[in-house]
């Protein structure tokens, strides 16, 4: 049984295309609340939840990810089968009907490593990938891999005032509501020490072949912020596009690294105007 868990922030509505969020570094999958109710309008939405003490590997992460996808797609399976007998009046199905997935992946910060890491091992359950300030160039960054070391030598009260300290390069403070704000600082909160080092380290060691990437032809978009102020999102996000064959890149120009708590960003938006399935979605769904 995987520890990672789904968190449904709005009503299910299980014969729309299951859309899943895979948070950053605090992984408890609460930060996407706005987002999501603005995406349900089109989507049965799905944030993943990480516990705080979990120390899995990527392998670990990645099929537990697919495990819990893979039993939305059996409860989509038993509701689409209860349906087809209901309109029939039949009491006995012939078989069980193949309902093709259709399954939306979006990664941000650190989820944007794990998303890579779930399309790789299964790209078959997926219509596409969406990866907002991916944070696969982590390894990239000398500053950053020494904050490993430094971080576990911390006393936990150090901890907590560092995980404050990060805000400014985290965020772009102005562009976020007070409630997003304290938010966003609860979620960094509940980190612990040890797991922040092991997520960190994880990032450290993220390594993906540019050969593999290639083989992920679904449609991608790539979102950037401008002004990230944590990471050079802008530069990996173009590295990614060419590596990913079937790619668009949207770049925010004022937006900081976690730019899905930005009053101004609109995810449901940009996917309507800049990602091409979505406007088949938003097509069929009204």
């Amino acid at each position: 049984m995987p520890r990672l868990s789904f968190i449904i922030p709005t009503t299910p509505k299980p014969d729309y295309p299951l859309f899943v969020f895979l948070p950053g570094m605090d992984g408890t999958g609460l930060l996407y609340q706005r987002q999501a109710e603005a995406l349900c309008q089109w989507f049965d939405v799905r944030c993943l939840c990480i516990p705080a003490d979990d120390q899995s590997s990527w392998d670990s992460l990645a099929y537990q990810v697919i495990t819990l996808i893979e039993k939305e797609l059996r409860i989509r399976q038993k509701y689409t089968t209860k349906g087809q007998l209901n309109s029939n009046n039949s009491p006995v199905a012939d078989s069980v009907p193949d309902v093709s997935p259709s399954v939306y992946i979006c990664g941000e910060s650190f989820g944007g490593c794990l998303a890579i890491q779930v399309m790789l091992r299964a790209p078959w359950l997926f219509r596409g990938m969406i990866l907002v300030n991916s944070a696969s160039c982590f390894n990239q960054q000398p500053l950053l891999g020494w904050g490993i070391s430094i971080t576990r030598w911390l006393p936990d009260f150090l901890h907590h005032t560092s995980m404050i300290g990060l805000l400014p390069f985290l965020a772009s403070l102005g562009r976020i509501e007070l409630d997003e704000r304290r938010a966003l600082i609860k979620a960094m909160k509940a980190v612990p020490r040890n797991t922040a080092v092991w997520r960190l380290s994880l990032l450290r060691d993220f390594s993906v072949h540019e050969k593999n990437l290639q083989n992920l032809t679904q449609p991608a978009l790539i979102i950037a912020g401008g002004s990230d102020r944590l990471l050079p999102s802008v530069e990996e996000a173009q590295k990614l596009k060419t590596h990913l064959p079937n790619a668009q890149m949207l770049v925010l120009p004022y937006s900081g690294h976690a730019c899905l708590l930005e009053k101004e960003v609109r995810l449901d938006q940009i996917l309507k105007d800049y990602y091409l399935p979505i406007k088949s979605v938003v097509m069929d769904n009204g």
